[in-house]
C-alpha cells in the first residue's frame, strides 16, 4: 500500500465504503448496531484494516442509488456489481464475486432455453437498474423489458401481471421457486453479475491498491470463507481478472 493510495481512499481519515443492502447475497443481516452485515461489510472491513483506518458504512437502498452517489463524494469506494454505463464515473477492480442470473418462467411456458425469452411480445420483468437488469437493456433486442424499481417489485409485478419471464439472480428466483409452484428456472445464465469494488475515478493510486486487493483475497481464499461465513447460496469466488 502506498500513502499516495491511504491518501486517496481516506482523505477524510476515515474509509466510507458504500454498501448496497438490497443484495440479499452480499448483506445478509445487521449489526448489533444496525450497520450491514455480510460479505460486502467484512471486505470493506478488510480495506480498512489494510488501510490502517477506521470503517464507516454507507447503506443505499439500491445499487442504482449507490452508483449514483459516486459524483456526490458520498463514498470512497463502493461495493456494487461492475457496469459499463457505472464504468463511466467509477473506476472498478476485477470482479471478487460473481452471482449467475437468469429467468423464471410458468410452467407450462413456450420458452424452453435462454435464447427464446429474445421475441418479440415477450415481456421480461427485470429490476431496471440492477447490474443485470443493465445487461438486458444493452443485449435485449426483441423482447419487450418491464421494470421496477426494486427486486420484490419485479417478482411482484411478474406474477400479479401474468408477464412471460422474470429476470433475476438466481439465488433468488430459486427462493421464488419455492414459494410458487408450478414455474421452472430455465438451464443456463444470460450473464453473471460481477461484483466488484469501486473507487472515484481520479483515484489512481487507490483503484491500483484495491485491484492488488482483490487478487490477493481471491487466491489466498479470503473471499472463499466469507461466503463459507455467512452461510451463502449462489455466490461463487470470481475467477482470476
Amino acid at each position: 500500500m502506498s500513502e499516495q493510495a491511504k491518501a486517496e481512499l481516506a482523505a477524510t481519515g476515515v474509509l466510507r465504503a458504500g454498501i448496497n443492502v438490497q443484495n440479499f447475497l452480499l448483506v445478509t443481516g445487521k449489526t448489533g448496531t444496525g450497520d450491514p452485515a455480510g460479505v460486502a461489510p467484512d471486505m470493506a472491513a478488510e480495506i480498512a484494516r489494510r488501510l490502517g483506518v477506521p470503517l464507516k458504512l454507507v447503506p443505499f437502498k439500491s445499487p442504482g442509488e449507490l452508483a449514483d452517489a459516486a459524483e456526490a463524494n458520498a463514498w470512497d469506494i463502493g461495493l456494487i456489481g461492475a457496469e459499463p454505463q457505472r464504468a463511466e464515473k467509477i473506476t472498478f477492480t476485477p470482479a471478487y464475486v460473481e452471482i449467475e442470473a437468469t429467468y423464471l418462467v410458468p410452467a407450462g411456458s413456450a420458452l424452453k432455453t435462454l435464447a427464446d425469452v429474445d421475441k418479440p411480445g415477450v415481456r421480461i420483468a427485470v429490476m431496471g437498474r440492477a447490474a443485470y437488469g443493465l445487461w438486458l437493456e444493452r443485449n435485449i433486442k426483441h423482447a419487450e423489458l418491464v421494470r421496477a424499481d426494486a427486486l420484490a417489485s419485479a417478482s411482484e409485478m411478474f406474477f400479479r401481471d401474468k408477464l412471460d419471464a422474470l429476470a433475476g439472480l438466481k439465488p433468488a428466483l430459486l427462493s421464488d421457486l419455492e414459494k410458487r409452484p408450478g414455474f421452472r428456472i430455465l438451464d443456463g445464465r444470460f450473464m453473471a453479475v460481477q461484483q466488484a469494488i469501486g473507487t472515484q475515478r481520479k483515484n489512481a493510486a487507490g483503484a491500483a491498491f484495491l485491484a492488488s486487493f482483490v487478487a490477493e483475497v481471491k487466491a489466498s481464499g479470503f473471499v472463499a470463507s466469507l461466503i463459507d461465513k455467512h452461510k451463502v447460496r449462489g455466490l461463487s469466488v470470481a475467477p482470476p481478472a
